[in-house]
């Protein structure tokens, strides 16, 4: 006769054909993750000999305040962009023409004198034209002497001629000063601001046709130089102008931009002098007398007013020709202080496209604004997230990048809020932020130049990401536009950084919880390497570490061919348990603190925290090995790993499942995986009777749980004869029996698992009836049987064991138990009868598989001993062995 042997935890549930056919179903199940899994894969992991773990995802903090960089930064203050600043009317500049970082030219700090020739006298003094100080300070030093010389006659030689060109190039390039322009002047408008009085001064040179000697053309031209670069063409294309009044009224009218009269800017329609005039300067004449803050509410509908204004004149961007004039007045009411203002104000400087230093300040008053909760509300109106998302797609963002820093701050405290993170969603922030990554990641490639401050603004990138990673609808957009290989190149190139690695892991954290994007995230061939430097890198970063190993953890649950990725990496094992063995000395470290600390009554809650963080780590890292472990090349490398045994027994020595059950039901479930394997070095069978004695903890407590897990450890180890004697001497079989009343499927087919293991061994079969096996068994079958084919054939497959000597059947198993198996077997048996059973939650592949596991693993089984008892209780001498080889199943592991 032949026995049936048990081999799994879960255990001794089926044939070497079906043990091969549930290692090769992990691997197809694991290939497409994404799909959803089929009633009949469900209960297929439930009952593999090697399982994949379950843990929950890390908890993420959230931040009491509002700031560019959490409480949990590792950047120190002196090394990052501030949170908290003073922003004023004047730190708005009139022109955002120039660049932030540009460097301005300084004014020169003599005063050309006007050369002179001799006099025909020599005795005579030199003639000198009277200075009058208002002149001089209204024009440049050059200038200014000169017009006073010219006043006088053409003082300088006859002989000094110049050509024609030359006076023209004099008079239209040189002839002004800088100051002539309103101090707030865009460089688009520059060409638009009134020049009557300037073509005034031009005029004068042209028709006194002074010709300059080669002095004051040198320091001409270089006084020139240090004006805009617009100011040429200004200069160039003015003409004289027939504006009446008092020259220096107008004068200072255009350095303020102040007058709201009718005087025309360049290239100004009649059209839109009118619009001007009658739509948009009745408005800014009635925000300048309330900019004193004492109508805020008035202030807002004023703005709101000119924002439509401008926007149906076709005026908002750099369309409007007195744009200056407009931010200038807006740029005064940042000074009221009101942050509902500041909406309306941000709204229609962003709407104007300004650049430089007045964007960066107009970013910063948002960021301002944003930081507290409250204002929430002030956002989720007039479009003000388009202006702000807007911001990215008109500038660049390395020029700007500390515009962007504040903007993407702004954007980041506001995804905080769930109602405007789906309207940020919905504005396709998502697309904005990953062409963002696009293009830093791009000039990063090429140079190191921006590698810091383009972490800063990462950081804020990364972090508005994982928000938008909380909504399911996102994961699409995550996939469509490749943020996943996006963020995997921000993570090799800011693999020191540990704000953006932190914010990245968190990411996808989040995203490897689903099945598509676990399997996106598993075919980005490079991150899996980049997880080991992370881990190896910044080793003692808890929060980092704990993220990245339980990515690591999906990655491997379900996906074979990520396994074998993982595990092949450079060191990929070494890493894995320097990390194990660094943290479990860190957790007996913590555990002893706490308890001195308590003697002293010194414990605080930061101690318990911190216990908890690196458990948690533990508990994660051994997940990550149980689901490598499920590759046949992997799983039998880690059994004949000495160092990753031992760790996995230490857990089970020093921890307490009362404590830490999640911690030590995943080291047992390891063990399970790793004792699976019969490898010829297995550090699991040489140290199989110490783990027997540690199960024993598991055993005796009052969690089902690790009850069950405990008795499939019991399973695989039973295979061995020194396990299944320790199991005699210390009552586990008769535990096991007990189990059998336990009316929860799994608990009893973990208990089968280990008893007919016990039952290859003939001194060990009494065992069942002295106790009330058989009784127990049968009452398995009778209650599980029809929806539970796999557990029914394991009850077979131990009372076929239990009866290879049989003599009588009622003898054997009992009269009664013996009227009970020939009436269920002859039932089982029977189509119509066992497959005519509803199961809850049913569907096509459920019965399916129900169908599959009737014929293949019931049936052979239950026709064997059916035939058996039929034979020895009708005739109760023994039979020829040949009478039952024709039937008799072939001998298999479980």
């Amino acid at each position: 006769m032949e026995n049936f042997l048990g081999c799994s935890s879960v255990i001794g549930k089926m044939h070497s054909s079906r043990t091969k056919r549930t290692v090769k179903a992990a691997t197809v199940i694991g290939a497409s993750p994404s799909q959803p899994k089929t009633s009949a894969e469900i209960i297929s992991e439930a009952r593999s000999s090697l399982r994949s773990l379950k843990t929950q995802r890390p908890f993420t903090p959230k931040d009491d305040q509002r700031k560019l960089f959490g409480s949990a930064s590792s950047r120190t203050p002196d090394n990052r962009p501030p949170s908290a600043f003073s922003l004023h009317a004047r730190s708005f500049e009139g022109s955002d023409s120039r660049p932030i970082s540009g460097a301005r030219l300084t004014p020169l700090d003599h005063k050309p004198k006007i050369p002179t020739s001799p006099p025909k006298d020599e005795g005579s003094p030199i003639p000198k034209p009277p200075l009058d100080p208002v002149e001089v300070k209204r024009v440049s030093n050059a200038r200014a002497r000169l017009f006073k010389v010219a006043s006088q006659g053409n003082l300088l030689p006859d002989k000094e001629i110049h050509s024609e060109g030359t006076v023209k190039r004099l008079n239209s390039d040189s002839c002004l000063n800088i100051k002539d322009f309103p101090h707030d002047t865009d460089e688009s408008d520059l060409s638009q601001f009134n020049v009557k009085t300037l073509a005034n001064k031009s005029t004068v040179c042209a028709e006194e046709k002074m010709i300059l000697p080669t002095g004051i053309r040198e320091h001409v031209g270089s006084q020139s130089t240090q004006t805009s670069l617009g100011s040429k063409q200004v200069i160039q294309e003015s003409r004289p102008s027939t504006y009446p009044g008092n020259t220096e009224i107008n004068k200072e009218q255009n350095r303020t931009g102040s007058n709201g009269d009718s005087r025309t800017y360049e290239d100004e329609t009649e059209e839109e002098i009118l619009y001007w005039n009658t739509k948009i300067q009745p408005l800014l004449d009635e925000i300048k007398p309330l900019n004193n803050g004492n109508d805020v509410e008035h202030l807002c509908k004023v703005c709101s007013s000119l924002y439509r204004t401008l926007q149906e004149g076709n005026m908002l961007g750099k369309m409007c020709k007195r744009r200056a004039v407009l931010l200038k007045t807006l740029y005064r009411l940042v000074d009221v202080g009101s942050d509902q203002l500041s909406i309306q104000l941000a709204k229609i400087i962003l709407a104007l496209k300004v650049s430089g230093r007045n964007l960066l300040n107009i970013c910063k008053l948002m960021f301002k604004v944003s930081r507290s909760e409250n204002n929430d509300a002030l956002f989720q109106n007039d479009n003000i997230l388009d202006c702000l998302m807007e911001v990215f797609s008109f500038t660049d963002p390395i020029g700007n990048i500390d515009a962007f820093l504040y903007c993407m701050g702004t954007i980041k405290f506001l995804s905080g809020n769930i109602i405007l993170l789906k309207d940020l969603l919905n504005k396709g922030l998502v697309e904005t932020l990953v062409r963002l990554m696009k293009e830093i990641n791009d000039v990063n490639r090429t140079s190191d130049t921006y590698l810091c401050s383009s972490g800063h603004l990462l950081v804020q990138v990364t972090a508005t990401l994982r928000n938008l990673a909380d909504l399911p609808q996102s994961r699409s957009r995550f996939l469509s536009t490749g943020a996943l290989l996006e963020l995997c190149v921000v993570l090799e190139q800011h693999l020191n950084d540990k704000d953006v690695c932190t914010n990245v892991a968190r990411i996808f954290s989040k995203l490897s919880a689903y099945n598509d994007c676990c399997l996106a995230l598993s075919e980005c061939t490079s991150c899996y390497q980049l997880f080991l430097d992370i881990l190896h890198r910044h080793q003692r970063k808890q929060d980092l570490v704990v993220r990245v190993v339980f990515i690591l953890g999906n990655m491997t649950a379900k996906n074979n061919k990520a396994r074998e990725e993982l595990y092949k990496q450079k060191h990929s094992v070494e890493t894995l348990l320097t990390l194990f063995q660094t943290y479990h000395e860190l957790d007996v470290k913590v555990k002893i603190t706490p308890a001195k600390a308590q003697n002293k009554n010194e414990i605080d809650g930061s101690k318990n925290q911190r216990l908890s963080e690196v458990e948690d780590i533990l508990v994660k890292l051994i997940r990550v090995i149980a689901n490598l472990s499920i590759s046949t090349e992997v799983g039998s490398a880690f059994s004949g790993n000495q160092n990753c045994v031992d760790l996995l027994i230490k857990v089970l020595e020093c921890k307490t499942i009362e404590k830490c059950e999640e911690l030590m039901m995943n080291a047992a479930a390891t063990i399970n995986n790793l004792s699976y394997y019969q490898v010829k070095n297995s550090a699991v069978k040489a140290r199989q009777l110490h783990i027997a004695e540690l199960l024993m903890k598991l055993l005796l407590c009052n969690n089902m749980d690790a009850i069950l897990e405990a008795a499939r450890v019991f399973g695989n180890l039973s295979r061995s004869k020194e396990v299944r004697n320790f199991i005699v001497q210390n009552n586990v079989d008769k535990f096991m029996i007990t189990l059998l009343d336990a009316k929860h499927q799994d608990v009893c087919f973990a208990a089968c698992g280990v008893l007919i293991n016990l039952t290859v061994d003939k001194n060990k079969r009494p065992i069942l009836k002295q106790d009330g096996g058989i009784k127990k068994l049968i009452d398995c079958l009778r209650d599980f049987g029809p929806t539970d084919w796999q557990l029914a054939s394991l009850v077979c497959k131990t009372l076929w064991n239990y009866s290879e000597k049989i003599t009588s059947t009622v003898l054997c198993f009992g009269e009664n138990e013996t009227d009970e198996l020939l009436e269920l077997l002859p039932a089982y048996l029977n189509e119509e009868i066992a497959l005519n059973v509803a199961i809850n939650g049913s569907d096509e592949g459920l019965l399916e598989h129900h169908k599959m596991c009737w014929e293949s693993e019931f049936v052979p089984v239950a026709q064997q001993l059916l035939c058996r008892i039929q034979h020895y209780h009708r005739h109760p001498e023994a039979l020829p062995s040949s009478s039952l080889q024709n039937c008799s199943p072939s001998k298999g592991l479980f």
